[in-house]
């Protein structure tokens, strides 16, 4: 495993476009904190958002691993443009010839995935857990350690995503049409989504029969380990309880969640596999 990560991580040292891409990454990840600065004022109505208590334990968690999650998009290019670089400079068919086998070649971009997954976790671990410590109204070591499988949560959605990135990139080969490919699924999952509340429009619980059938699509799967937190926030529950609305949404990570975004990275890295062992390289 490690000779494997050694050999791809070379690769990613000499590309100046994946460099800069992990920095804007990470960067962007740190600048979650300056949230933290932003001020609201609308007449007499001022909102200070860490005053707001997203920042506080447990909650920081969720809303911190929603909002990180949202920018992987970036090291989705990172992962792409890893696979589409091995077609565009030969390296793939000189890693065989060097004697690397096809297993070994899908199971190196794979462990690639895991490390930058990893990395981005406790990378969002650590600058939650400062912030949380510098604005969080409680600082118990129970309510501290409670949620973190928001976190086991944020990991395997960034596995299950870069794995389907990966097959895009080994499908299509060039890094652009494989991000376009993303986005041409992530449109085909809404029509049929649209469709299905069509086909159920007369029947009960419509939106419960929908969520049924969509939870075992990939993009969707992934999308629900991590539930929006907006609405779980305080200060939107008191204001939604004055208008008599009451929220009944459940927020924790389910476990048939994380099975399926499992189950798919399977079927992703297996079919990337399959689909090198059949072409002429």
């Amino acid at each position: 495993m490690l000779r494997l990560l050694t050999i791809e991580f070379h690769k990613l040292r000499y590309n100046k476009a994946s460099k800069v891409l992990s920095i804007i990454y990470f960067g962007l990840l740190t600048s979650i904190a300056l949230i933290a600065a932003i001020k609201f004022e609308f007449g007499d109505f001022k909102l200070h958002l860490a005053d707001a208590g997203i920042f506080n334990f447990p909650y920081i968690w969720h809303f911190n691993t929603f909002i990180a999650a949202i920018l992987k998009f970036f090291l989705l290019l990172v992962i792409v443009s890893m696979m589409s670089n091995e077609y565009s400079y030969k390296t793939l068919k000189q890693n065989l010839i060097d004697g690397l086998s096809k297993k070994e070649f899908i199971l190196s971009k794979f462990y690639t995935v895991i490390a930058f997954a990893l990395i981005s976790t406790l990378f969002v671990f650590v600058v939650s857990l400062i912030l949380g410590l510098v604005y969080s109204d409680f600082d118990e070591f129970s309510i501290i350690v409670s949620d973190l499988d928001y976190l086991l949560a944020f990991f395997v959605k960034l596995v299950g995503f870069f794995s389907f990135g990966l097959f895009l990139g080994i499908l299509v080969k060039r890094s652009a049409f494989a991000v376009g490919a993303m986005f041409v699924w992530l449109i085909i999952e809404s029509m049929f989504k649209g469709y299905l509340y069509w086909q159920f429009q007369s029947a009960e619980n419509t939106g419960e029969k929908v969520d049924s059938i969509m939870q075992f699509l990939p993009l969707e799967a992934m999308s629900n380990l991590i539930k929006e937190p907006f609405s779980r926030l305080g200060a939107v529950r008191s204001a939604a309880n004055t208008m008599g609305e009451m929220f009944t949404k459940s927020y924790d990570v389910e476990v048939i969640n994380v099975l399926i975004v499992s189950a798919w990275t399977f079927i992703f890295i297996y079919l990337s596999y399959k689909l090198l062992l059949k072409r002429d390289l």
